[in-house]
């Protein structure tokens, strides 16, 4: 089982990027959102059956291309520390987030959260992003950390496991009306 969701994990992190890549520039050093409830993944509710070798299996399917293409990795925790988000720390600093103090916990945080802390570098917590990506695996509602505007992508995988997989990329707001010109 835990294959197979590295398996899917890694084929949905490709697909979404193939998507992306269709309708906009993917830049090195752009920001990923990921929100993930492992209980999901399981088919349980969320926050009730985390597991950190889910999480595990799911960050293995999705670092390497992460790395392939420099793009930075933001996990969101659950509620309980209020969906502030991993980080690491030459990233909010890069980016001046301000950084806060705590460290996710399985049932304060969440086991993906947890898995993503326990490997990156130097991991900080910061309250929020604007992500120019994101990824929603079991209905962990991530918007709140999206840059506006977000444009949904469709992907041939609908769940990993059993939780529902929504993804974004985001775009430049237009302004100025009709007699405006506009670069995409």
């Amino acid at each position: 089982m835990l294959e197979e969701i590295e398996k899917e994990s890694k084929q949905i992190i490709e697909e979404f990027f193939e998507e992306v890549s269709k309708k906009t520039e993917i830049r090195k050093g752009s920001l990923l959102v990921i929100g993930c409830s492992t209980s999901e993944v399981l088919g349980g509710r969320i926050g009730k059956e985390s597991s950190i070798e889910v999480a595990e299996s799911i960050y293995n399917g999705l670092k390497n291309e992460l790395d392939r293409r420099g793009i930075y990795l933001a996990s969101q925790c659950c509620e309980h520390l209020n969906r502030a988000l991993v980080i690491e720390r030459e990233v909010a600093e890069k980016i001046c987030l301000e950084i806060v103090n705590a460290v996710p916990q399985i049932h304060a945080g969440g086991s993906f959260p947890v898995t993503v802390y326990k490997n990156m570098k130097a991991p900080v917590l910061v309250e929020k992003v604007k992500a120019d990506f994101g990824l929603d695996i079991g209905d962990t509602l991530i918007g709140m950390h999206l840059k506006k505007v977000a444009v949904p992508v469709r992907l041939s995988t609908k769940t990993l496991g059993k939780a529902n997989i929504t993804c974004a990329y985001t775009r430049p707001k237009y302004i100025g009306g009709e007699r405006a010109k506009y670069s995409l």
